[in-house]
């Protein structure tokens, strides 16, 4: 556990949101472009409420981010920023939900699909936790809904490892940090304080450019690679070279949700068999259930476009926040054969990855924090809403965990759906690579079709792998 001086932990401590965050925040003036992160762990018994309320309470004093809003400058320019709600309310944030008796995963999912919909309030501190009592045999799900701009899919692993318990009975020795002191900071007062700090740094800005340009010792060298850096940029930022599917082409505000549970080492197995990496071998299996899917309604595409998240997290980064980059290439449906396709995946990322201007989102967003904010899905809508996957990968825990003396056997990483038609979340959990599709039902209208169709693509891969488990699909 990583604790500053005061006890809490050293986790979301940075004051204002950074440019890729501040473009999450301010595009959701279009509702399709709402980023929540949902992440739903399945607990072997029902915690005590009391225990469990008490252990979030001592979350939000370990970790004060989630004891803070999200405060705009005025007009909407600037930077936003994170500041202590003076009207922070745990009760609020914090409840439980009774399911009807008789329930399956089936009905949990459709309950958690209705929270996970409701908008969260922006005017508090961005998260909610829900706690769905009544599954079958005793069993519960604790389900945590918070917005992207808090953290990326690492940064909320590195949380959770740090405030999930190694066991089940109290520890009277943990930590006790007091809260933080609430903030009555006002937007006119926080754009003035921004102008002026920008406003006074831009001679040094200048004498910095002046000077930088004077070390030019070769500048036609300098020149020839700029334009190179242009050329990558208008790469990185072009659709990939492929249409969206006709099949998928709807779009809507809602999402549905299924589940799949694939062993760890069997999915490693077939990618070492193939030379090939474990997140090849997990795109593999997304793309294998996309072309059955498209073949089973008689409209076989060849590629789709995609993009994928990578982390540009390094060892020493403060921890939580956002720091990924976006990749986004057509990705090969109509390969059959699965080493093929791991294959043709693999050399489409590590080229992507090479190109000089692949962060190039992180580059212009510092300008688009003067952008007002009714612009903005117009300038960068596109890199989301054309895109008919959007995967992900995230390194999960792999030692058992406890929250309020309920053991976690699965953790599933439900990922926002900012106007494309399918999200699909890959987080190891013990010995588990657990999988969680969120499907937009106006591009996908057959989630059970579709539910099929991923434990047959994982079963192509997983082909690779004598011996293998059949994948289990939670729907």
């Amino acid at each position: 556990m990583t604790e500053a001086s005061n006890g809490r932990l050293k986790w979301g401590e940075a004051r204002e949101l950074n440019p890729l965050e501040t473009l999450m925040w301010r595009i959701e003036t279009d509702p399709r472009l709402r980023s929540p992160m949902i992440l739903i762990e399945l607990l072997d018994q029902t915690p005590e409420w009391t225990r469990l309320r008490s252990a979030c309470e001592w979350g939000t004093r370990m970790a004060p981010r989630f004891r803070q809003k999200v405060l705009e400058p005025a007009l909407g320019l600037g930077t936003p920023t994170w500041v202590t709600d003076p009207d922070f309310d745990l009760d609020y944030h914090v409840r439980r939900v009774s399911l009807p008796g008789g329930s399956d995963f089936t009905a949990f999912l459709r309950t958690a699909e209705q929270v996970s919909m409701t908008p969260l309030d922006r005017a508090r501190a961005p998260w909610e936790v829900v706690l769905f009592e009544g599954l079958p045999d005793g069993k519960a799900a604790f389900m945590l809904k918070m917005h992207h701009v808090a953290t990326d899919g690492l940064g909320g692993v590195q949380l959770l490892g740090q405030l999930h318990s190694r066991q089940r009975e109290s520890n009277p020795h943990k930590p006790q940090p007091s809260p933080p002191p609430p903030e009555r900071a006002s937007a006119g007062a926080l754009l003035r304080q921004q102008l002026g700090r920008d406003l006074s740094g831009l001679p040094g800005m200048f004498r910095q450019g002046i000077s930088t340009l004077r070390q030019v010792s070769d500048p036609v060298g300098w020149i020839r690679n700029a334009a190179s850096y242009s050329a990558s940029l208008r790469r990185v930022l072009a659709d990939p070279p492929v249409d969206n599917s006709p099949l998928l082409a709807g779009r809507s505000l809602s999402f549905r949700f299924c589940a799949l549970d694939v062993r760890f080492a069997d999915l490693r197995a077939a990618a070492k068999h193939a030379g090939a990496s474990l997140n090849d071998a997990y795109i593999a299996g997304l793309l294998g259930a996309f072309r059955r899917y498209h073949e089973a309604h008689d409209q076989p595409v060849d590629a789709i476009p995609m993009a994928m998240p990578v982390s540009v997290r390094q060892d020493g980064d403060a921890q939580g926040g956002n720091r990924f980059v976006g990749v986004r290439f057509a990705g090969p449906v109509a390969i059959a054969e699965p080493k093929a396709r791991m294959a043709a995946i693999h050399q489409q990322v590590r080229q992507i990855l090479a190109e000089p201007a692949v962060d190039a989102v992180s580059v212009l967003a510092p300008a688009l924090s003067w952008v007002p904010a009714t612009f903005l899905p117009a300038l960068t809508g596109s890199l989301t809403k054309n895109n008919d996957l959007q995967a992900t990968n995230v390194p999960g825990l792999r030692e058992a965990r406890y929250l309020a003396g309920a053991r976690i056997d699965r953790a599933y990483g439900f990922g926002p759906l900012p106007g494309c038609a399918s999200m699909i979340s890959l987080l190891t959990h013990l010995d588990q690579c657990c999988i969680a599709a969120n499907i937009d039902p106006a591009a996908i209208t057959d989630v059970p079709l579709f539910g099929r169709c991923l434990v047959e693509g994982f079963e192509e891969v997983l082909s690779l792998a004598p011996g293998a488990n059949t994948p289990v699909l939670r729907i």
